[in-house]
């Protein structure tokens, strides 16, 4: 079998500019990643997490990086370009990942309010901690 590299891309947004919102929603999105996608962190070449403008708490990435098998994975934060009127407090990744089946379905979560950017990719909202 061949790998190939495909790319997933995802947006969340929080209630609020601080560390447990951005740590509760990076978590979150994260989790409905890997078990949508059935992800090993250990397939992503890399991941880009953009921010607007009014989140500066944390960086998402380093949120990413508490996460198991995550600390070996190269990861970038920059802040996303602002545009007037576009929705507010959201985080949003890009991940390229290696895989050996190029025909698996990629699901790529668009939750909470960041659905609207995106509900053609919206996957049904479920609870992933229990």
């Amino acid at each position: 079998m061949e790998w190939r590299v495909r790319a997933i891309r995802g947006a969340t947004t929080v209630s609020e500019n601080s560390v447990e919102a951005i740590r509760e929603a990076v978590h979150e999105l994260l989790e409905a990643l890997e078990t949508y996608n059935q992800l090993d962190p250990e397939q992503i070449i890399s991941a880009t997490f953009t921010v607007t403008r009014d989140l500066d708490a944390v960086f998402p990435a380093a949120i990413a990086r508490e996460r198991p098998r995550w600390d070996s994975v190269p990861l970038l934060d920059v802040q996303q370009m602002y545009v007037k009127e576009s929705l507010e407090r959201c985080i949003r990744f890009l991940i390229h990942f290696n895989t050996q089946n190029p025909d698996a379905p990629i699901y790529h979560p668009y939750l909470r309010d960041a659905q609207t950017l995106r509900p053609d990719l919206s996957i049904p909202q479920v609870s992933l901690s229990s």
